[in-house]
């Protein structure tokens, strides 16, 4: 019988990840079960002939705090995206540049020339960004809240900037162009994309869960895929050894291939298996959608935006563009361009792939009328049901602890947190943390 503690974790994604190396640097005996064949929950990526695929479109916030604490950023090999945006119209046929001057220098003149945004809303966006970069990381996701169009609305920006740029840009963060979400989402993004930088690992964003998985094997930690958990009893025999300082009761952990006797167990699996295995109500279920699809453009002549995201400002579909060999030539082969276009709601889901692949032709013919993109064609499509959870104002007051459940049991998912990265990570830190107090 081992004389440290053992510790079942559920799921490898980011949270699970983080959370097995905080509890194996901590001497715990950590065994993490993935029910995939591969790591990383909703961050993962495929590689087809030649060109990488993540599932949907994604990026690395070198911003958030929880990135800087787990991760080797400078391992990962950015490929980073410029800050701000190309504005385009389909009814205009024309593409302004937005930008940070602060930041992007090179786009100022572009920029101050952007008659797509009044001058007073390009102050007020500075302001906005000196007020959020003074703020202290307890602010977030505190106080008051209300949707990110009431929010703007009270910082006084005009109708015309905010369904222009921020309708289309955040829509592709939160997966609502309507900007019902939360303002703390906003807010903290905001701020994370004026300290910090986007991009995509060269490889593509699943070496971000590989990554967390070196580190926790190094660490101890033992990773198992292609098993997962199906059931948690409270009262099993555990190791002996206790968790923390009370030494709680064990559990026994059913996987699809064994039963486990642990002192404690982490869920870090999906939300909706989450609350199966812990029945925990405040466990958000209810889901945000997103199609993403990807193409292919055997063209000589690159599709340049000077590395930054096209945005539709006049219709939903698709809701931004990113030619994203553009920003890492390493996702296509030799020859060929690769670009996604993302498509917000349910209907997207169930539209033709050829019907989506029309409506990307079409802006993109309208975005640069002296070229053709007949040659555009799809190569897959990701079409995700659950890409976040939903987040309209309030609902942060009212996730769930990593300690709800009853017994030696604890959550590490976003869903503790804000659906994200940071929050992923971040949980799984506070529940390891939660599991070593014997909380």
């Amino acid at each position: 019988m081992s004389d440290s503690p053992n510790v079942v974790v559920a799921g490898a994604g980011l949270a699970g990840l983080v959370a097995a190396r905080h509890l194996a640097d901590a001497g715990t005996e950590v065994t993490v079960y993935e029910r995939r064949p591969v790591v990383g929950g909703r961050v993962r990526t495929r590689h087809e002939d030649g060109f990488t695929l993540d599932r949907g479109f994604q990026v690395l916030f070198t911003g958030y705090p929880a990135v800087r604490r787990e991760l080797d950023v400078g391992a990962l090999d950015l490929r980073e995206f410029r800050p701000g945006a190309v504005i385009c119209s389909t009814g205009e046929g024309t593409r302004s540049v937005l930008s940070d001057p602060l930041r992007d220098p090179r786009s100022l003149v572009e920029s101050a020339f952007n008659r797509r945004v009044t001058t007073s809303d390009k102050l007020r966006t500075l302001a906005l960004r000196q007020d959020l970069s003074g703020r202290d990381e307890s602010w977030f996701f505190s106080g008051p809240d209300a949707s990110i169009r009431e929010y703007l609305r009270d910082w006084g920006f005009s109708e015309r900037y905010v369904e222009n740029f921020v309708a289309p840009f955040y829509g592709g963060i939160t997966l609502d162009r309507s900007l019902s979400t939360s303002k703390h989402v906003f807010a903290y993004t905001f701020r994370a994309l004026s300290e910090g930088r986007i991009g995509v690992p060269a490889e593509g964003m699943g070496v971000i869960p590989e990554q967390l998985r070196a580190s926790a094997e190094a660490a101890g930690a033992t990773v198992v895929t292609g098993e997962g958990v199906e059931g948690i009893e409270r009262g099993g025999a555990g190791s002996g050894a206790g968790v923390g300082s009370d030494g709680a009761a064990g559990v026994t952990v059913e996987t699809t291939d064994r039963a486990v006797d642990a002192d404690a167990v982490v869920v870090a699996t999906d939300p909706k298996a989450a609350r199966d295995l812990t029945d925990v109500d405040a466990i958000p279920t209810e889901g945000a959608p997103s199609t993403t699809q990807y193409y292919r453009l055997s063209d000589a002549t690159p599709v340049s935006t000077g590395k930054k995201i096209l945005l539709n400002s006049d219709e939903a579909s698709p809701n931004v563009v990113v030619p994203l060999t553009d920003v890492a030539p390493e996702y296509a082969p030799e020859g060929e361009q690769l670009l996604c276009a993302t498509f917000l709601g349910d209907d997207a889901r169930f539209r033709d792939a050829e019907d989506l692949a029309a409506d990307t032709r079409a802006a993109l013919s309208a975005w640069y009328p002296e070229r053709s993109f007949g040659g555009l064609e799809p190569i897959h499509t990701d079409r995700i049901e659950f890409a976040q959870f939903a987040q309209p104002p309030g609902v942060h007051a009212e996730l769930p602890d990593a300690t709800d459940p009853e017994g030696p049991v604890y959550l590490a998912g976003d869903y503790t947190e804000w659906s994200s990265i940071q929050g992923a990570m971040k949980s799984g830190r506070v529940a390891a943390e939660a599991v070593l107090d014997g909380r």
